[in-house]
């Protein structure tokens, strides 16, 4: 052998290795979701990748595929800050998601504030066991009275084709709109998957629990397709909301509607559930 060739036969076998990887995974016939129900800190970026680091090595101790974590998980949900401190999609702290991803060899499904020029977006990303960007929503539904300047809104829902089906992504307060949850509908998604920031003033909880699980139901039914929200647990730290409590109680629906699996209220937790005999 001509030592000239080794990198493209090394880099040949990578792809066959790739291939075969996304064959056993797309005819496995399991599907294991984890929501990855963290403790987030507003502001604690270093932190907080901490904390999403340690669950997605949970998460892939128990043969998880997609791991999903909650709405904004690096800044905070309307926390000013993010104006100066987040980044363009790609950029510093996507790629650092997509490198986690691609480490752990797993899907991961997470919310982080988004920066393009002068506007911030509460978006959600989509990212394969490769590390590749697949799926990109920015929130459309964005409670501008929570934050000053306030996010921009987004206006478009897609869905795109994976190893375990089509996948659509929405955020939060998108799916308290019915016209949202009829576009992702026309969508044809197979499974959507779901960031939240679920809050309440202290004495709320766990009671505001069972109004995410409504949501959630609502949302499953209306689209037709299984909808995993995952929630965080902790507080927020600015604006008009202040204080108020993220109470965890992540939640998963079946299509039509049925709550399949809930996580812990106000704690931590990793909670797997196995989607294949949901679909």
């Amino acid at each position: 052998m001509n030592r000239k060739d080794l990198p493209l036969i090394l880099a040949c076998c990578f792809v066959f290795l790739v291939g075969v990887m996304d064959r056993t995974m797309a005819n496995s016939g399991q599907l294991k979701i984890a929501l990855c129900q963290i403790f987030s800190l507003d502001g604690d970026r270093e932190g907080n990748f901490v904390r999403i680091e340690n669950a997605l090595i949970e998460a892939r101790d128990q043969g998880t595929q997609i791991a999903c974590f909650p709405e904004t998980a690096l800044y905070g949900w309307v926390n000013p800050d993010a104006h100066q401190r987040a980044h363009p999609i790609p950029g510093e702290d996507s790629d650092r998601l997509c490198r986690l991803a691609r480490n752990y060899s797993m899907f991961l499904c997470i919310g982080l504030a988004e920066k393009d020029g002068d506007r911030l977006y509460d978006s959600a990303l989509l990212i394969d066991h490769q590390g590749t960007i697949l799926l990109k929503h920015r929130k459309m539904n964005i409670l501008t009275e929570l934050m000053d300047p306030p996010y921009t809104n987004g206006k478009e829902i897609h869905a795109v084709d994976t190893p375990f089906g089509r996948i659509g992504l929405l955020i939060c307060a998108d799916t308290f709109v019915p016209e949202n949850l009829q576009r992702m509908a026309e969508c044809q998604p197979d499974l959507v998957l779901v960031p939240y920031g679920w809050a309440a003033k202290e004495e709320a909880w766990p009671q505001h629990g069972k109004e995410l699980h409504k949501t959630v139901s609502n949302a499953a039914k209306a689209i037709g397709v299984p909808v995993v929200g995952t929630d965080l647990v902790g507080e927020i730290s600015h604006g008009p909301w202040t204080g108020r409590v993220f109470g965890g109680q992540s939640v998963v629906a079946d299509k039509q509607g049925k709550i399949v699996a809930s996580a812990k209220d106000r704690d931590r937790d990793i909670l797997i559930v196995n989607m294949t005999s949901l679909r």
